[in-house]
């Protein structure tokens, strides 16, 4: 037989990059990777997770603190506004009596007028370290989040939807109203003038060349 049949025979040169590691089995893929790189990847991943975390917990304490918050001032509402009723009362029974009888009065019912003031004012100012505080819309724009208009007055010296009158008083609790206020407003009047809108640096310098 001939030499040929024994001549053994060439391996290809080109083969593809990494087929020894694949065909050394996973053993050798994992080593090819560099544990640092995965060190790294899972540190930011744990960090990640912490950040989120902290971030929901955060979210949670000021959602937790706001409800507190709100609980503790508006958990008074109901019986601020009956509060708000015996005030209305008292004040009813103070503008009953006529001046002239005010003036007139005896030692008796003057004292007796004086003790009624009093406890309406300690009643609101009780109210008032609760949060509760007087609307005083007289003389401000009309503004249905607050107040209720009941009739409307002519005058032409203030401008429309001004308020001209309080009725019955209003109250807020916080930042939510308690009860609005029931006021007459104006018509008639002259319509609130715009803002006067500032010069562009081109008009501002024209004008500065007129007065020049």
């Amino acid at each position: 037989m001939s030499d040929e049949n024994n001549t053994p025979e060439e391996q290809p040169t080109d083969a593809a990059p990494g087929a020894d590691a694949a065909a050394a089995g996973p053993e050798a893929v994992e080593a090819a990777v560099d544990p640092i790189d995965v060190l790294k990847a899972e540190n930011a991943e744990f960090k990640d997770r912490a950040l989120r975390a902290m971030a929901e917990m955060e979210n949670l304490r000021r959602r937790t603190e706001k409800e507190v918050k709100d609980a503790r001032q508006y958990a008074v509402s109901g019986f601020a506004r009956d509060m708000l009723t015996v005030s209305d009362n008292l004040r009813r029974a103070l503008d009953a009596l006529p001046d002239e009888d005010r003036k007139n009065a005896d030692a008796g019912i003057a004292a007796l007028i004086e003790g009624v003031e009093m406890i309406e004012r300690d009643l609101l100012n009780q109210l008032e370290k609760n949060g509760v505080r007087k609307l005083e819309p007289e003389g401000q724009k009309f503004d249905p989040n607050f107040h209720q208009a009941m009739f409307e007055v002519p005058n032409t010296e203030v401008p429309n939807n001004t308020v001209v009158q309080v009725v019955q008083a209003g109250y807020v609790i916080g930042e939510r109203v308690l009860r609005p206020a029931m006021v007459g407003v104006s018509k008639g009047g002259p319509k609130e003038a715009p803002a006067p809108q500032a010069p562009e640096n081109g008009d501002a310098g024209q004008t500065a060349d007129k007065s020049a």
